[in-house]
C-alpha cells in the first residue's frame, strides 16, 4: 500500500507547522533520502526527507498553511502499485489491514477508497483515509491527546474538526465544556449539591471584533500572524501565568571589564581567510556577560535549577541561552557548558548561532532546553528592563547600557561606567536570598574580570 507522506514534529513545542516550499511535485519520481518539503517553524526552517522510494501522489499539504503535526501531506506510491489519477482512490480491508488489488471500471486500483467485505447479511460500507482512521485509531494531534487523557476524555469519541476529521485543541476544549461545568455530590446529609467540577474561567481578552470597532475603518491593515509571532504570544501569556516572577536589580561598574575587553581584543592573533587576514576573536561586552553568568551559576548551584512538580531539578553545567532578535520576533540559540569554555570560543560560537539564527537554520538543540538566559537591550540604550522567564528556566538577566554615572566612592563623587542589570527569577526554585546571592555573585565577576580567565 502506498507510504503516507506526514508533517513530522521538529520541535518540542510544534503543534503546527507551515511547508515553506515543496522540492518535488505531484507525480515526481522520488528516492527514499531525497529532500521533498521545507518546514517552517515559529523558529527555524528544516529540510524533510522522504519515506520511500515511489511516485509522489495526492499531494494535499498547501505550502504557507497551518497543518496539524501528523497530519498526512501527500502519499508515495512504489513502482508496482497502481494508481488512479481520476479517483485518487485505493481500497482496502481494514479489517486484516491490508490493500484490496480490486480494479475500478477503468482497470487500476483505486488509491484512496477502503472497503471491507461485510458479512452476507450486512450492504457493503466504503470508507475514506480519515473514517479508516477512526476505526483503527481516531487521528488526533499530540496536544490533543495530552489535554484528553488530562481532562479523562477518550479521543475517539470527540468528533474532530480538522482535516479529514482530526481531532485539534479546539475540538477537545468543546468536549470538556460539553462536559458540563458542574457535577453532583452526596454530601453527608444525602442531598445533593451541585459543585462546580472546574476552576472558574479566566476573563477572556477582547475579541478581534471588539478591537477592531475602536478604529476606523481604513485606518489600519491587517496583517496575519506567522507561526513565530503565535508561538512567542503562547509562550510568554504561559510564562507570566504559571511562573510566579519576581525581580532584583543591581548596577555593575563596567571600567575594569572594557579595560581587559580591549586588551584581550588588541592581543588576538590574526588568521588568514578567503578576504585576508582577520583577528581569531573578537570580544563583545555580551560575550564577558555570557561568561559571567556562566560563572555565577557554578559559584551558586542552588540557583541553577529548573521547577518540575515532582522535583527540583539541579543542573551540573551552566547552559546559557541568549536571546537573538530576527525579522518577525526572537529566538534564544545556547551556549552549552558556557562556565567551561573560554571567552573566545564563546564569542565565535554566539557570532555563528546568532548569524544561522537570522537566516533560520538552527537545529532544535541548539535552542531547546538551557538552565538560564541573558537578554541585552543595551546596545538600544535601554538603561533597564524586566525580561520574562522562558520555561523551563528559573532565571533570565536582562541587561542595560553601560553608560557613565556619578558614583561616590569613599566620600567622593566619581565618574565611571555603569550597567544595571535586572534578574527575573522563578519564586518556586529560586527565593529572594538566593537570587541576591546569584546576582552578588555576577556582580563580582563583571567587576573583576580577572577571575574568569583563571
Amino acid at each position: 500500500m502506498p507510504t503516507e507522506v506526514i508533517l513530522p514534529k521538529v520541535d518540542m513545542d510544534m503543534a503546527t507547522g507551515q511547508i515553506s516550499r515543496w522540492f518535488a511535485e505531484e507525480g515526481a519520481k522520488v528516492k527514499k533520502g531525497d529532500v521533498l518539503f521545507e518546514i517552517e517553524t515559529d523558529k527555524a526552517a528544516m529540510e524533510i526527507d522522504a519515506p520511500a522510494s515511489g511516485t509522489l501522489r495526492d499531494v494535499t499539504g498547501k505550502e504557507r498553511v497551518d497543518i496539524p503535526v501528523g497530519e498526512p501531506v501527500a502519499w508515495i506510491y512504489a513502482d508496482d502499485e497502481l494508481y488512479d489519477v481520476k479517483q485518487g482512490e485505493a481500497q482496502i480491508s481494514p479489517l486484516v489491514g491490508e490493500l484490496s488489488a480490486r480494479p475500478t471500471e477503468g482497470g487500476a486500483v483505486s488509491p484512496t477508497s477502503r472497503s471491507f467485505a461485510p458479512p452476507s447479511a450486512l450492504p457493503g460500507i466504503s470508507l475514506t483515509r480519515g473514517e479508516i482512521g477512526q476505526l483503527q485509531g481516531a487521528r488526533a494531534t499530540p496536544l490533543a491527546r495530552r489535554l484528553a487523557r488530562e481532562a479523562g476524555l477518550k479521543i475517539a469519541e470527540i468528533q474532530g474538526s480538522g482535516p479529514r476529521g482530526r481531532v485539534v485543541r479546539a475540538d477537545v476544549e468543546a468536549a470538556v465544556a460539553a462536559r458540563g461545568a458542574t457535577t453532583l455530590v452526596q454530601p453527608t446529609a444525602g442531598i445533593p449539591v451541585e459543585v462546580s467540577s472546574v476552576p472558574a474561567p479566566a476573563s477572556k481578552p477582547m475579541s478581534d471584533d471588539q478591537v477592531l470597532k475602536l478604529f476606523a475603518e481604513g485606518s489600519y491593515e491587517l496583517v496575519p500572524h506567522d507561526n513565530m509571532r503565535k508561538t512567542i504570544a503562547r509562550r510568554l501569556v504561559e510564562a507570566k501565568s504559571t511562573i510566579p516572577h519576581f525581580y532584583l536589580t543591581l548596577d555593575c561598574e563596567l571600567d575594569a571589564l572594557l579595560a581587559l575587553r580591549t586588551q584581550l581584543n588588541a592581543a588576538a592573533p590574526m588568521r588568514k581567510t578567503d578576504t585576508g587576514e582577520v583577528p581569531a576573536y573578537k570580544l563583545s561586552v555580551n560575550d564577558l556577560v555570557i561568561k559571567a553568568m556562566a560563572m555565577a551559576l557554578m559559584a551558586v548551584p542552588d540557583a541553577n535549577a529548573s521547577w518540575t512538580e515532582n522535583a527540583m531539578v539541579k543542573h551540573k553545567h551552566a547552559d546559557v541561552g541568549v536571546a537573538v532578535s530576527i525579522p518577525g520576533g526572537l529566538i534564544t540559540p545556547i551556549i552549552r557548558h558556557a562556565d567551561e569554555k573560554t571567552l573566545s570560543v564563546i564569542s565565535n560560537e554566539m557570532k555563528d548561532l546568532a548569524s544561522r539564527a537570522r537566516s533560520r537554520k538552527l537545529k532544535p538543540e541548539e535552542y531547546q532546553g538551557g538552565t538560564t538566559a541573558v537578554s541585552n537591550l543595551g546596545m538600544f540604550g535601554i538603561k533597564d528592563f524586566a525580561a520574562v522567564i522562558n520555561p523551563p528556566h528559573a532565571t533570565i538577566l536582562a541587561v542595560g547600557a553601560g553608560e557613565e554615572r556619578a558614583v561616590v566612592k569613599k566620600g567622593e563623587i566619581k565618574i565611571a561606567t555603569v550597567m544595571s542589570v535586572t534578574l527575573s527569577t522563578d519564586h518556586r526554585a529560586v527565593d529572594g536570598a538566593l537570587g541576591a546571592e546569584l546576582l552578588g555573585a555576577f556582580k563580582r565577576m563583571i567587576e573583576n574580570p580577572m577571575s574568569m580567565l583563571v
